[in-house]
């Protein structure tokens, strides 16, 4: 598995050869630095650790700005590992979408939206309790029972119930890249994927 640390941009939709129209996600893909290579000998695994985005010196403590330094490398603001590259990376060494060529199959990890608290029917698609009638007039969104009564005494682990939505880390897996810009450092891929615009995203192949 070799993979890259992006940014989303955007959604659009592109016309295939077939004249379908495809909707497709914008990443800003790279470039992307080797900042650190991991060992079994000295770590217990092998990985390859690679920075992503620009950061202020002035915002950046002094062990990381040391950790870029080795790397001869400016700061960077996302810092991401990966098991295993098909080739050998060294120190320094940049990743651009060039790994990547039409026709790839990738999947993306990201942060998805946050939407605060919300209620049973939106947070867990609940059709809410009854209808507009019978007498009743402010259940409409409401969750319902959360059970019996004198046994068990008490709620279940794990009951469907409102609260904070979003915010959680997704994989969209099995996404076609439909298009490659390497001047522009872009990555055009099928479907959609989890966060919110400039948010950053882990492409794997």
């Amino acid at each position: 598995m070799s993979g890259i640390i992006g940014k989303k941009v955007g959604m659009t939709s592109i016309f295939d050869t077939d004249g379908k129209n495809i909707p497709c996600t914008v990443i800003e893909a790279g470039p992307c630095v080797v900042t650190q290579l991991r060992t079994i000998d000295q770590d217990g695994y092998n990985a390859v650790q690679l920075a992503f985005d620009e950061k202020k010196e002035k915002n950046t403590s002094g062990p990381l700005k040391g950790h870029f330094a080795k790397a001869n490398t400016t700061p960077k603001r996302k810092l991401v590992e990966f098991k295993t590259f098909e080739d050998e990376k060294t120190l320094g060494d940049t990743v651009t979408v060039g790994i990547f060529s039409e026709g790839d199959f990738v999947d993306v990890v990201g942060t998805s939206k946050g939407k605060g608290f919300q209620g049973v029917v939106k947070r867990h698609g609940f059709g809410g309790v009854g209808g507009q009638t019978h007498g009743q007039h402010n259940r409409l969104r409401a969750p319902g029972s959360l059970g019996a009564s004198s046994w068990p005494s008490r709620v279940f682990k794990g009951m469907r119930m409102a609260g904070r939505m979003g915010g959680d880390r997704v994989k969209v897996q099995n996404l076609e890249i439909l298009k490659v810009y390497p001047e522009q450092n872009l990555l055009v891929v099928s479907g959609s994927i989890p966060g919110a615009k400039g948010s950053y995203v882990i492409v794997d192949k």
